[in-house]
C-alpha cells in the first residue's frame, strides 16, 4: 500500500489558545490558566496522551474479533512524566515526556491467554504509540513571512 499523508493545521489565537484542524474536524488546544492560557481546552501534552488512548481504543475495537476477544468495555488510562524545567529552558532536561504509562481496563469473559495475545498485538499496531516510542524524522519544510 502507498504511503498516506495526513495534514493538519494549528493557528494560534489569543494567549495560548490554538485552533487545530484536520480534514473538517476542529479541536481547541490551550494552556491552563496563567499568562499564556485560559484553560479552554487540553494542553498539547494532554492531547498527545488522549491521542494515544484513542488510537489504542480504536485498534482494540477493530481487532478484538480477529483474536476472538469479546469486548464488553475497553478503556485506557494514561499518564506521563514531563519536566517543566526542560520545557521552559530552565534546566538541561528534555522538554518532552520522560515516560508514558498506560493501563488497559478490559471488560470481557474471554480467556486471559487470548486477551494477552490481543494486547500484545494492540501494542504493536497503534500508530500513535509507535510514533511516541520511536524516533520520527522532523523536518521544517519552510518559513513563510506574510505581510
Amino acid at each position: 500500500m502507498a504511503m498516506t499523508t495526513i495534514k493538519a493545521e494549528a493557528h494560534v489565537l489569543e494567549g495560548g489558545k490554538v485552533a487545530a484542524r484536520s480534514r473538517n474536524c476542529a479541536l481547541t488546544i490551550d494552556e491552563p490558566h496563567g499568562p499564556e492560557g485560559a484553560a479552554t481546552g487540553m494542553n498539547p501534552a494532554e492531547a498527545l496522551l488522549c491521542s494515544l488512548g484513542a488510537c489504542q481504543s480504536i485498534a482494540a475495537r477493530a481487532y478484538a474479533p480477529q483474536f476472538q476477544v469479546k469486548l464488553d468495555d475497553f478503556r485506557v488510562e494514561i499518564e506521563g512524566d514531563i519536566d517543566p524545567d526542560g520545557l521552559f529552558d530552565q534546566a538541561d532536561g528534555r522538554p518532552g515526556y520522560a515516560e508514558v504509562r498506560y493501563t488497559f481496563r478490559i471488560k470481557t469473559d474471554s480467556p486471559i491467554e487470548r486477551v494477552e495475545q490481543f494486547v500484545k498485538f494492540l501494542e504493536s499496531r497503534c500508530p500513535i504509540g509507535d510514533t511516541i516510542a520511536g524516533p520520527v524524522r522532523m523536518k521544517l519544510q519552510g518559513i513563510v513571512i506574510e505581510e
